[in-house]
This record gives structure tokens, C-alpha cells and sequence, in this order.
């Protein structure tokens, strides 16, 4: 399928078939492409590569429709390289050996080639290690694009051999650009009011493939005057969000409503649970992610916090969706305005932490339990102290091993209920202290 900026003559269909509006737009040169200048600028790392002549295997991430076929055919022509393309989804070993070996009798006969691989990480570890002696030896200049993050899908032996270029979203300014190079090729303006133009743009969500195609048949409908945003809404589906599952964007949206709930930021949060939602997640997938961060990080501040995600997962399980999403979304909002603390999730971890270190460190024998005589021959059990028999319910006893010294793990803090731990904390503190002295 030709690419949006791709500069090969598209394959022809006999007669006089009308070419796409994407194919008539596609770039000449490198200037022409619209966006991407923190990587094409004449400061960027591919300007910079360029103008020193020295330009090296990279891979292109990003998501769809911003031009990641485009560069690496318009570098291959700024570079004088055999340009080779293939897709990782469709290409097996036998192919890439044949790809490889024309690639060496090219070299041979003086010319060297840009062998770009879409959609790299479909590539097994194994696969991708086939490329690394052809891109050591020089035999390909390898150009990788990918849609999903290179530190989980690439292995760390291509990853050092290749630079990581990350291209963003066309913003509107960009596809504004896009729209009125649009407009010159058709001799006309898209016939669509000020907002349905905003609209439109908005419709295309950064993707500058998307944009063209919706311009094509915004255009195709020949309306008598300029349609609105109504019109507009009634004619084309808004374009789905991009979301995968089980790919980056889960975990940046994920990451998202979580820093936005610890955050304090309810309608952050509430953006995001939405984001998600309308992206396909799984509410029970939220839910269990809701009831984490209960405990992580609201913690002992509102204990109540761990039961309102409870019941809002319990409620979402009997109602289902869509009514039991108004649950999860209730969990998100308390949350977000319970009063914050980490105090038990980090003194678990710092107890975690000695429990390693001292591992093999008995109890103290006053603690434990003697079932037999031998036991309490041994000492077992000698000089405990009933809390419930002493003074002010409380004995003041030691607890850890014998040899090791007494940690603090816990260190409430002055928000929500954790004053009250802390009162309390403080209050055992002094009665220890005094039952020791």
C-alpha cells in the first residue's frame, strides 16, 4: 500500500485512473515533509547526519500516519542508497536471506542500500540478531520503524547498533499545512465552515494519512454550500483513538491515571479513565488497577479508600457496562481527593528489605509459645509480659530478634487519618521508653 510521502511512482492500474489524494501529495525532498522537525531540523540528529555525511542505521518509532516511510525513502535518495522495503509481518528467514544476499552483490558493484523494515518489531530476538553482521559489516544501512516502544520490543544488540528516532503526532498546525497543500492540488477550498475545518482536523488525530483521506471524501460529497460541523459529525466516524492492550500506549495511559489520582487531580484522572475506556480497556482491568492504587498510595491516609474500590468492583461485576463504569468512575473520583500517603507502602518495603538481610534471626525466646516441657526448659516463653495485664495495656516488650537492633519502618504522616496514627505511634513510643528506663 503506498505510503503517504512515499516518492516511488505509484504501481499503475492502466488507463486513467485517478491517482489518491495521498499519492499526488507525497514529498520530493526531506523539506517537504510537514512536522518532524525536532528530528529533520538542520540541528537535529538526522540534519546533523546529513550535512556530515555520515548518516547510520536507525530506527524510526512512532505512531501511524506521521511519515515514518516517507524519511527513510526520501534518505535513501539524499544518500544515493538502493532503497529496499519490507514489512516484518510479511517477510520470513528465507526472504531475508534473499534480501541480504542482493544487498552484498549491490555493495559488490558499488552501491550500497537502505533496506527499511516496517513494523521491526514483529521480528522474534532471533530474527533481529540475523541483521546485526549485514549492518557491522556495511552490507545494509538499516532503517527500522515501529509503532510500539524499541526498549521492550528490540533487542539490546540492535538497539546499540541503531539510533532511536522518536516522531511525534502531527499537531494542527501541521495538518492545517497538510489541509492547504490539500487545497492547491484540488484548486479549491474544502467546502466546510471555519469550525467543521477544526473540526475535521481534529478528526484526523494527528495522523496525517487519516487527515488526507477524510479530506478525499469530505471533497467526493460535492455539497451546494459549506457543510457544518452537524453535517459533518453525521457523515464521517471521528477516527478510533489509537490504543493497544497490550502495547505502549496501555502503560502511558495507565501510568497517566495513576500519576493523576496520586496527583490529586480528579478531572486529570477522570480524562484518563475515560481515555481508556473508549480505547477498549477491560473495567476489570481498572478496577484491580483502582484497588492498587488504594493501597499504594492513599493508603492508611483513608482506609475507607480500599473499600470504596471494593464495592465500585464488586458493583461494576453485578450492573456490567456500561452502568457499572459509573462505579469505577465514582473510585476514581474519592481517589483522587482522598488525603495521600505512602507511609505503609514504603515502611513494608524497607521492612522487606531487613527481613532480607537478617533472614536466619530467631525471635526472642519470650515470645514464643512452649507446647512441651522441653520447650520451656529451653527458655521458651520465659519473662513474657500479657499486654493485657499491664499498665495502660501495654508492656512495652521487644519484639525483634535479640541481636538485632529495633527498626522504624512506619513514619506516618500529618494527612487524613494518619494523624491519628501518628497520635498514637508517638503515645506508644513514650510508654515504651518509659517501661525501659
Amino acid at each position: 500500500m503506498p505510503d503517504l510521502f512515499d516518492t516511488s511512482p505509484a504501481p499503475s492500474s492502466g488507463g486513467d485512473a485517478p491517482r489518491p489524494l495521498a499519492d499526488r501529495l507525497r514529498p520530493q525532498s526531506l523539506s517537504e515533509v510537514i512536522g518532524q522537525q525536532q528530528v529533520l531540523g538542520p540541528d537535529a540528529p538526522l540534519g546533523a547526519m546529513l550535512a556530515a555525511g555520515a548518516l547510520g542505521s536507525l530506527v524510526l518509532w512512532g505512531p501511524p500516519g506521521v511519515g515514518k516511510t516517507t524519511i527513510a525513502r526520501l534518505l535513501a535518495g539524499e544518500t544515493d542508497l538502493a532503497f529496499v522495503q519490507i514489512s516484518a509481518i510479511f517477510t520470513g528467514v528465507p526472504d531475508l536471506r534473499k534480501v541480504f544476499e542482493a544487498a552484498r552483490m549491490r555493495r559488490a558493484n558499488g552501491r550500497g542500500t537502505l533496506l527499511f523494515v516496517d513494523e521491526i518489531h514483529r521480528f522474534n530476538k532471533a530474527q533481529q540478531d540475523g541483521f546485526l553482521p549485514y549492518m557491522e559489516d556495511g552490507t545494509i544501512l538499516l532503517v527500522g520503524a515501529t509503532t510500539e516502544n524499541p526498549s521492550f520490543e528490540l533487542n539490546a544488540a540492535l538497539l546499540s547498533r541503531a539510533q532511536v528516532l522518536v516522531l511525534t503526532r502531527l499537531d494542527l498546525a501541521d495538518l492545517e499545512r497538510l489541509a492547504q497543500r490539500a487545497e492547491q492540488d484540488l484548486g479549491a477550498a474544502l467546502p466546510l465552515t471555519a469550525e467543521a475545518r477544526a473540526a475535521l482536523l481534529e478528526m484526523a488525530d494527528g495522523d496525517g494519512r487519516a487527515l488526507l483521506n477524510l479530506i478525499e471524501q469530505v471533497v467526493a460529497w460535492k455539497p451546494e454550500k459549506p457543510l457544518g460541523i452537524k453535517d459533518l459529525s453525521s457523515r464521517l466516524m471521528r477516527r478510533a483513538a489509537q490504543y493497544d492492550k497490550s502495547g505502549d500506549a496501555h502503560y502511558n495511559l495507565i501510568s497517566a491515571l495513576h500519576k493523576s489520582i496520586r496527583g490529586s487531580d480528579p478531572d486529570a484522572a477522570l480524562y484518563w479513565f475515560a481515555r481508556m475506556l473508549t480505547g477498549g480497556e477491560d473495567p476489570r482491568y481498572l478496577a484491580r488497577r483502582l484497588t492498587r492504587m488504594a493501597v499504594e498510595d492513599i493508603g492508611l491516609a483513608d482506609p475507607q479508600a480500599n473499600s470504596v474500590c471494593l464495592n465500585a468492583w464488586q458493583t461494576y461485576e453485578r450492573l456490567g457496562s456500561p452502568e457499572g463504569e459509573l462505579a469505577l468512575a465514582q473510585a476514581v473520583t474519592y481517589l483522587a481527593l482522598a488525603p495521600k500517603s505512602n507511609a505503609a507502602y514504603v515502611g513494608y518495603k524497607a521492612a522487606m528489605s531487613a527481613a532480607k538481610q537478617t533472614g536466619s534471626e530467631p525471635p526472642p525466646k519470650h515470645i514464643l509459645n512452649a507446647p512441651t516441657a522441653m520447650m520451656k526448659d529451653q527458655g521458651y516463653g520465659d519473662g513474657y509480659a500479657y499486654d493485657h495485664d499491664a499498665e495502660d495495656g501495654f508492656s512495652g516488650q521487644n519484639y525483634f530478634p535479640d541481636s538485632m537492633t529495633r527498626g522504624v519502618y512506619y513514619h506516618p504522616v500529618e494527612r487524613g487519618f494518619e494523624r491519628e496514627l501518628k497520635k498514637r505511634l508517638d503515645y506508644f513510643a513514650r510508654l515504651r521508653s518509659k517501661r525501659r528506663s
